[in-house]
């Protein structure tokens, strides 16, 4: 009776774990003013690292377990965090309610050019924010100077031979949010949500760090303030990637004496 009791308790617990792996949750986000769906919703498995957005009726279904954090965010709308539960799971779809923002623009100038209706004189007149991205022969990597300042070639240079301690202070603290860095590169739905953002809300809120931290990271791999300011989520992602991987060289050849 006992094995029989251990083998029931056995097959459920297996169960319930697989079941919790492979588990999805669905709902529907509202503008919570107006009761009405919102759709492209951007919503990110912190957790799992998986992304999705809403449909045309405000819904969404994305893999979940229960303890996951699922963010929200959509723009003009206060972004949101929702722990998924064992009753989300159990019950099915749930209501999302988000809460819009007061904007506040700020004065906007804008340029007066003079057309003339011809592609390629016109186009001489818009105004060219060009970041230059150098490489040294014997380096897998480049280093992003910012213009063709007078100091370009120094920064470069300052990088090459710039100590892994900075990198260690920034990544060695955090390596389990560092790690997702792969998978939210393969991740193609996360990838598209980045590339449609300007924020950096969603990268702060999925590697766990802080917005100054996150520029700092950025700065500190040697590219410019140029980058950092005009750079989408993805790109600033592929950055932060580029300099992790760099840093696990370094620390591995560190570690090896071959530094």
């Amino acid at each position: 009776m006992k094995k029989l009791l251990f083998l029931i308790i056995l097959i459920t617990g297996t169960s319930l774990m697989f079941g919790q792996v492979n588990t999805t949750v669905k709902g529907v986000v509202i503008n919570s003013s107006e009761g009405i769906p919102l759709e492209s919703v951007n919503i990110v498995n912190i957790n799992e690292v998986k992304g999705t957005t809403t449909n045309t009726r405000g819904e969404f279904e994305i893999k979940a377990k229960a303890t996951d954090t699922l963010h929200f965010s959509y723009l003009g709308f206060k972004s949101i965090r929702v722990r998924v539960t064992n009753d989300w799971i159990k019950y099915g779809s749930s209501t999302i309610e988000l809460t819009e923002l007061a904007l506040a623009l700020e004065e906007v100038v804008v340029n007066n050019f003079k057309l003339t209706g011809f592609l390629e004189v016109d186009i001489k007149q818009v105004p060219v924010n060009t970041n230059y991205r150098y490489s040294i022969s014997g380096l897998e990597t480049g280093y992003e100077a910012g213009g063709t300042s007078a100091n370009a070639v120094t920064r470069v240079l300052g990088a090459v031979f710039n100590p892994a301690d900075f990198l260690h202070s920034m990544f060695g603290k955090q390596p389990n949010e560092m790690r997702k860095l792969k998978k939210m590169k393969q991740d193609d739905e996360i990838r598209t949500l980045l590339a449609n953002r300007f924020d950096r809300e969603m990268l702060v809120a999925l590697l766990q760090v802080d917005r100054v931290d996150l520029d700092e990271i950025i700065r500190q791999c040697n590219y410019s303030k140029s980058f950092i300011e005009t750079a989408n989520d993805l790109q600033i992602l592929d950055a932060i990637s580029e300099c992790y991987e760099e840093y696990k060289v370094l620390s591995r050849n560190r570690k090896y004496g071959k530094l």
